[in-house]
C-alpha cells in the first residue's frame, strides 16, 4: 500500500484488498482536468445553482444516490441542481463573464405538466441590468412523461399513471434590443404575466450567433416554393429544390425562417451540400397530426452528403410512434459530413453509417432517443467504419448521448441479415451532459474504437461510460481505447441497479453474452460517482491503467457489481489513485471467483 500527498490530500495506489478512510463530498467537486475534455462551444452555460437568488427562490440539488429506480428534476439537471422560482418576484440572476455581448439564450427549464398531460404553454420574464427586456415563452408539452409502477420505458402522457420524467426542455430566445454587455448582469424572474405554478431553471447557454449569407450559385428552397408559413406543407417544394440541386451539380440553401415539413417519408438528397444562415435562423421544422399513426422516417434521409448550419425541430411529445417520433438526420455513404447542426425534439439527432463520415461542431439537445448514435445499420447500409464524432454538445437525450453501435445481425421474420463488424470509430472531445434516460457515451461491439477526450455528467438512470456489447444480436468488442475523457456525477438506478460511472464487459444491458476483449481504459477522470466507480462484467484483457478516481459514492472498482455477472474474465488495474472513499469501504472489490484480477 502507497500514499503520497497531493495539496493535503491523501491519494491511494488502488491494489487489492487496500481500504482507505479519506471523506470528500459525494457530489458538486469538479474534476482537476474538465478544461481538457469535452466540446469547444460558441456558447457559455451558466448554471442556475450558480447563479444569485432573490425574494424566496431555492435552489434544489441530489444530496445522496437515488434509492429506487424513479426519477427526479434534481437527478435529471445538469449538475444534478436547480432554482425553484414558484411565486412572483422570485429570481435568479448572473453577471455576463463571457467577455462577450449576448443576443442569444437557450433556457433548459421545466414548468408544470397540465392535469391532462397535454401540457402548459407559459412565459418566463427576462431582466437585463435590473430592467425588463422581454419574455420569454416556456412550455411543457414536449416534456413531462409517465412510468407508471416500475414501466421503466413507458412513455404514458397520462399524470395518473406516476412517477414522471423527462422534466426539462430547451427555450430558445433571441434577444429584443440592446446585447448584454460584459459586465452586464441578466436574470430569470417570475412577473406579473408570468402564470406558471414554478419555473425550474436548471442552465442558462448565452452567445452571440451571427447570420450567415446566402453562398454565391447556391439555390434557395424559396425558389422551389417553400415557405415560412405554417399551414403550408414545404416537404414537396424542398424535395423539388433538393432533386434539382443534385442534377445541376449546386449548393442547397435553406434561409433564415421557419419551414415546415408534415409527410411521414421525410426529404432525400445524395451528393450534395445543403447549408443554411445559421442554427440560430434557419429551421426545418416537422409537424404531423397527434396522434401519428404510422412510423416515421428521420428529417433527411442523405446519402454521402454535406449538411451544415441549421436548425432541426420537431412537434412530437415523446418517443412512441403516436406521439410523432421520427429521425432528426439518417446519414450512410462515403465522405459525409454533418457540421453545426442543432437538433431538437426529434427521436434521434444523428443515426449514421457508412464510410469516413463526421459529425462535428453539432448540437443535439431534448431529443427522444439517442444524440448521435454511429452504426453499421443505418438507411439500409451494412458498414461502419472510420466514422468520427467530435467537438459536439449533446444535452438532455431520452436513451444514450452518444454511441458506437455495431450491430451483428437484425431478423425482421425472414432469417438474419447480417452485417459488417464496425472498426476504426472516433469519438473525441464531445460533451455528453445529462441523458435522462440512457448512457452518456456507450461503445458496443467492433475493433478498433477511440474514445478520447470527452466529457461526460450527470446521467440520471444509467453508466456514464461503458464499453462492452449491445444485446443478443450485437457484434463482439474485441478492441477499443478510452483514454482522457472526464466522467462526473455518473451512474444511476434504472432497474433498480445501482450501474457504474465507468463500465467494462457484456451483460450491461441484461444478455450476459458474447466476447469483450481487449479494451485499455487509461488517464480517465471518474469523480462523483452515483454509486461504484468503475464495475466490470464478463470481459477479458481490460487495461485499467493511470485513471484518476474521486469520491464515489459506494465503491472505488468492483468486479460484478450486482446485476453485472462476471463469471469468467481478466484485467490488469495498475497506477490508478482513488481519493475520498468513505471510510469501511473497499477501493476494490472481486465479487467472482473466475474473474482474474492482476495488480500492479
Amino acid at each position: 500500500m502507497k500514499f503520497k500527498t497531493i495539496a493535503g490530500t491523501a491519494v491511494l495506489f488502488v491494489a487489492a484488498g487496500v481500504t482507505a478512510s479519506v471523506t470528500l463530498p459525494v457530489f458538486g467537486s469538479e474534476p482537476p482536468a474538465a478544461a481538457a475534455a469535452g466540446a469547444s462551444t460558441p456558447f457559455t452555460s451558466f448554471e442556475a445553482e450558480a447563479g444569485t437568488t432573490n425574494n424566496g427562490a431555492s435552489t434544489v440539488s441530489l444530496t445522496a444516490s437515488p434509492t429506487t429506480e424513479f426519477s427526479s428534476p434534481a437527478l435529471e439537471a445538469s449538475g444534478h441542481a436547480y432554482v425553484r422560482l414558484a411565486g412572483k418576484g422570485q429570481e435568479v440572476w448572473w453577471t455576463n463573464t463571457t467577455g462577450h455581448p449576448v443576443t442569444a439564450l437557450t433556457v433548459r427549464a421545466s414548468i408544470p405538466d397540465s392535469t391532462t398531460g397535454a401540457g402548459l404553454h407559459a412565459s418566463l420574464s427576462l431582466l437585463v441590468d435590473g430592467a425588463f427586456r422581454q419574455e420569454i415563452p416556456m412550455t411543457s408539452t414536449q416534456s413531462w412523461l409517465y412510468e407508471g409502477n416500475g414501466n421503466y420505458n413507458s412513455g404514458s402522457q397520462n399524470p395518473a399513471d406516476g412517477h414522471p420524467r423527462a422534466f426539462f426542455d430547451d427555450a430558445r430566445a433571441l434577444l429584443t434590443g440592446a446585447p448584454i454587455a460584459p459586465g452586464s448582469t441578466f436574470s430569470l424572474k417570475v412577473g406579473a404575466a408570468d402564470t406558471a405554478a414554478f419555473y425550474d431553471i436548471d442552465v442558462v447557454d448565452v452567445e452571440q450567433p451571427a447570420e450567415l449569407p446566402q453562398p454565391a450559385g447556391s439555390l434557395p428552397i424559396t425558389e422551389c416554393g417553400a415557405s415560412t408559413d405554417p399551414a403550408t406543407d414545404s416537404t414537396a417544394a424542398i424535395q423539388r429544390c433538393i432533386d434539382r440541386a443534385q442534377s445541376e451539380k449546386r449548393t442547397l440553401w435553406i434561409p433564415a425562417g421557419t419551414f415546415y415539413v408534415k409527410g411521414t417519408a421525410g426529404l432525400h438528397a445524395s451528393g450534395i451540400t445543403i447549408t443554411g444562415a445559421g442554427v440560430w435562423y434557419s429551421t426545418v421544422y416537422r409537424m404531423v397530426p397527434l396522434p401519428n399513426p404510422q412510423p416515421l422516417g428521420a428529417i433527411f434521409d442523405l446519402t454521402s452528403a454535406r449538411v451544415e448550419h441549421f436548425h432541426l425541430d420537431a412537434n412530437a411529445i415523446g418517443r412512441a410512434t403516436a406521439d410523432g417520433a421520427g429521425g432528426g438526420m439518417d446519414t450512410t455513404g462515403t465522405d459525409w459530413v454533418a457540421d453545426d447542426i442543432w437538433t431538437q425534439h426529434t427521436l434521434s439527432g444523428f443515426w449514421a453509417s457508412g464510410t469516413g463520415g463526421t459529425v462535428r461542431n453539432c448540437r443535439v439537445t431534448s431529443v427522444w432517443a439517442d444524440g448521435i448514435n454511429l452504426n453499421n445499420v443505418a438507411l439500409g447500409t451494412s458498414v461502419g467504419r472510420r466514422l468520427t464524432a467530435t467537438n459536439n454538445f449533446v444535452r438532455g437525450t431520452g436513451d444514450d448521448a452518444t454511441a458506437i453501435n455495431s450491430v451483428a445481425y437484425n431478423d425482421y421474420g425472414n432469417g438474419p441479415i447480417r452485417y459488417t463488424p464496425m472498426s476504426d470509430i472516433t469519438f473525441s472531445h464531445n460533451t455528453m451532459i445529462a441523458p435522462w434516460g440512457g448512457k452518456g457515451l456507450g461503445v458496443y461491439g467492433g475493433s478498433g474504437q477511440v474514445v478520447s477526450g470527452n466529457y461526460i455528467a450527470d446521467t440520471a438512470r444509467y453508466i456514464g461510460l461503458s464499453a462492452g456489447r449491445f444485446g443478443v444480436n450485437g457484434d463482439d468488442l474485441v478492441s477499443a481505447t478510452l483514454t482522457g475523457n472526464v466522467v462526473v456525477r455518473s451512474g444511476g438506478n434504472g432497474y433498480n441497479q445501482g450501474q457504474p460511472a465507468v463500465h467494462v464487459g457484456n451483460g450491461g444491458d441484461g444478455q450476459n453474452t458474447g466476447t469483450v476483449t481487449g479494451v485499455t481504459v487509461t488517464g480517465n477522470t471518474i469523480t462523483d460517482a452515483l454509486y461504484d466507480a468503475v464495475g466490470f462484467s464478463t470481459s477479458s484483457g481490460t487495461t485499467l491503467r493511470g485513471n484518476t478516481i474521486i469520491s464515489p459514492a459506494r465503491n472505488g472498482i468492483v468486479v460484478a457489481p450486482p446485476f453485472y455477472p462476471a463469471p469468467s474474465g481478466s484485467a490488469l488495474i495498475t497506477g490508478n489513485t482513488l481519493t475520498g472513499l468513505r471510510a469501511g469501504v473497499p477501493a476494490i472489490i472481486n465479487n467472482s471467483t473466475g474473474f482474474t484480477v492482476t495488480t500492479a
